[in-house]
């Protein structure tokens, strides 16, 4: 039987159920919705592999979907799914991995049963792997061939280096080819476990969901699974790492380290990216694009792991004027480090930074995706007036204070995809 619905006081948004293997349940009513989105997300993706096993949560992600017993092959999967009016795909973190059908309320039972028939029941075919060990490579193709997309994964191997959190989720062409059966099962089978797992759903849920997520997984036994090795961070700069490609338009990240995901000053992190980056009323849109014109899309984010973090802008530039973005974007890094943001500005942000987030949780695919992360990533789903009010309560000096630590007295670290080899011309830019 499933344990009494765990007690927070804060949550009103969301309903959290354990079960007694200790698989989690999440909830997200929305009663005035048709639709559910169904999701099983896991604290399990790329940081949990090995340097011989890189690539494998992508790869098995993939897997998933290519047949069980009861559904033999990708074919009677999709035509079961699109025989309910339902989308469904997946999605693979560094630190989660997460499956979602959206459908009609009134298919909830047939969404779940598909996505639980998926996770427990693969059959991993050899053919299979082979076959889809070519969609990967081209899949890794494409990614290095879209700077915009690679520039990301070269900062952080520059961030992280030679550990889980600096390696492509992707993986490296080696291993791919490489996998077989057992490499899929040794991952699934350590990391798959009831304690890493969350189902949530979002929209209209219906009345019975615990009991019937119950039946489906209330079985699996209950496995400690231990932790992945925590990440070194690397000092901080200035250093530079270019990825030499010939190409029309360069591609770069300038950012420092920052706080993980728990850090208390979240919240003062998420705003200073704020006036940093969002909109194009930000400073660096401001500086980099309408002033200067040195970029079609510049932004500035903080992107932080349950250990891990980092403050960042990133860029397509002029090929020819790379060295002036460099320098606008740092000098912009320094700036906010140096001066207070201003009152006007500030609550600009702050209205920025409330209604993105309001906007992401509108539909149930979008509320149920954040309680999912932090519950699977943090151990609790905060109800979304709490983050209303984390950035009610910054305050300028805030800004400050946190800039100061993260990149005041700093040197900055410099990601450059483009056809270049000058590193130390960059480096004396930061």
């Amino acid at each position: 039987m499933a344990r009494e619905a765990d007690r927070n006081p804060r949550m009103s948004t969301f309903e959290r159920h354990t079960l007694e293997n200790g698989l989690r349940v999440l909830l997200a009513p929305m009663p005035q919705a048709t639709s559910v989105t169904c999701m099983i997300m896991l604290a399990a993706g790329s940081r949990y592999e090995t340097r011989e096993t890189s690539g494998i949560a992508h790869f098995s992600e993939h897997m998933f979907f290519k047949g069980t017993e009861r559904r033999p092959t990708a074919r009677d999967i999709g035509t079961e799914v699109d025989g309910i009016g339902g989308e469904f795909n997946a999605f693979t973190g560094k630190e989660y991995t997460g499956y979602y059908v959206k459908c009609a309320a009134e298919f909830r039972d047939t969404a779940l049963d598909v996505l639980v028939d998926m996770l427990r029941n693969s059959k991993f075919a050899e053919d299979e792997i082979q076959r889809e060990k070519g969609v990967i490579v081209e899949e890794m193709n494409m990614y290095y061939d879209t700077p915009r997309d690679f520039i990301g994964g070269v900062y952080e191997e520059l961030l992280y280096g030679d550990q889980p959190l600096g390696w492509d989720i992707i993986g490296r062409k080696e291993t791919v080819r490489a996998a077989e059966r057992d490499t899929f099962l040794g991952y699934t089978d350590r990391w798959y476990k009831p304690e890493r797992m969350v189902v949530g759903l979002g929209g209209n849920v219906g009345g019975d969901a615990v009991s019937k997520i119950e039946q489906l997984l209330g079985d699996l036994p209950a496995t400690e699974t231990g932790e992945p090795a925590a990440a070194e961070v690397q000092a901080n700069g200035p250093r530079v790492k270019i990825h030499h490609k010939q190409s029309d338009q360069a591609h770069l990240c300038v950012g420092v380290p920052s706080y993980p995901l728990a850090h208390p000053d979240r919240y003062v992190l998420q705003l200073l990216a704020t006036v940093l980056g969002t909109g194009m009323s930000s400073r660096l849109f401001t500086e980099v694009r309408e002033r200067r014109g040195l970029a079609y899309y510049v932004f500035g984010i903080n992107h932080s792991y349950t250990d891990a973090g980092s403050l960042y802008s990133q860029a397509g530039v002029d090929i020819n004027r790379a060295d002036e973005a460099v320098e606008t974007i740092a000098r912009e890094l320094k700036r906010i480090a140096e001066e207070p943001v201003g009152s006007a500005e500030l609550e600009k942000s702050r209205n920025l930074a409330k209604g993105r987030f309001l906007l992401q949780l509108e539909n149930p695919q979008g509320m149920i995706m954040f309680g999912l992360r932090r519950e699977v990533l943090e151990g609790e789903a905060v109800d979304p007036q709490a983050v209303q009010e984390g950035l009610d309560a910054v305050t300028a000096e805030d800004i400050q204070r946190v800039a100061q630590d993260v990149i005041g007295g700093h040197g900055l670290n410099l990601a450059l995809i483009g056809p270049f080899d000058d590193a130390a011309k960059f480096e004396a830019l930061l």
